[in-house]
C-alpha cells in the first residue's frame, strides 16, 4: 500500500491582525504536506509566500482580503488531486448558512469535496455525496474551544478528511 497523499487545509489565518505568525502545530503538519489549500481571509499575501515554502498552495480570497490577494486568486476554484475534484470557496455572502453558501457556489459542478472557511467553525458533513469541510482557524478560534486546521489524505481512490485541534498558536 502506498503512502497517502497529504493535503493540509487552512482558512481564516488573518495574519498579521489575529496573529503575527502561523502556529507551531500547523507548521509541523506543513513539513509533510504535498499540497496546501487555503479557503480565504489570508489578510496578507505574505501568508501565501510563507506557505509556499512547504508545498504548492491553492487558495481563494475571502471577504477581508486585500485587492492583491483577490486579483491573484479570485473567490472560487476547483483543483484536481489524483482524480478527485475539490472546490474551494470562502463561504461569505448573504442568506443561508456558510455551509449552504459553499454548497451553492458549486451547484452544477462535479466536485467530490468543498473546502470553505469564513465561520471559523470546524465542520465536516457529507451532503448528497459531496463532503463539505471547514478547517476552522489556526489563529482566530473566536468562540471555539480550540484552534484548528484540516488534513486530507488521498489514498486508494478515497478522500479522508479530519481536523487537528490545539490550544496555543
Amino acid at each position: 500500500m502506498s503512502r497517502p497523499y497529504k493535503i493540509v487545509v487552512v482558512s481564516d489565518t488573518h495574519i498579521p491582525m489575529r496573529s503575527k505568525q502561523l502556529p507551531s502545530r500547523l507548521l509541523e503538519d506543513l513539513k509533510e504536506a504535498q499540497l496546501i489549500l487555503h479557503a480565504g481571509d489570508w489578510s496578507s499575501w505574505n501568508v501565501y509566500e510563507q506557505l509556499s515554502r512547504y508545498a504548492p498552495v491553492e487558495g481563494v480570497a475571502g471577504n477581508t482580503d486585500p485587492e492583491e490577494v483577490i486579483s491573484k486568486l479570485g473567490y472560487q476554484k476547483i483543483v484536481e488531486v489524483l482524480g478527485h475534484r475539490i472546490g474551494i470557496v470562502h463561504g461569505h455572502g448573504k442568506g443561508g448558512t456558510t455551509p449552504g453558501r459553499a454548497l451553492k457556489a458549486f451547484e452544477g459542478s462535479n466536485v467530490d469535496m468543498i473546502v470553505f472557511g469564513h465561520s471559523h467553525i470546524p465542520y465536516m458533513e457529507s451532503v448528497r455525496g459531496t463532503l463539505l469541510f471547514n478547517p476552522g482557524s489556526p489563529t482566530d478560534k473566536r468562540r471555539q474551544p480550540q484552534y484548528s486546521h484540516g488534513i486530507i489524505r488521498v489514498a486508494e481512490g478515497r478522500l479522508d478528511a479530519g481536523h487537528v485541534f490545539y490550544d496555543r498558536t
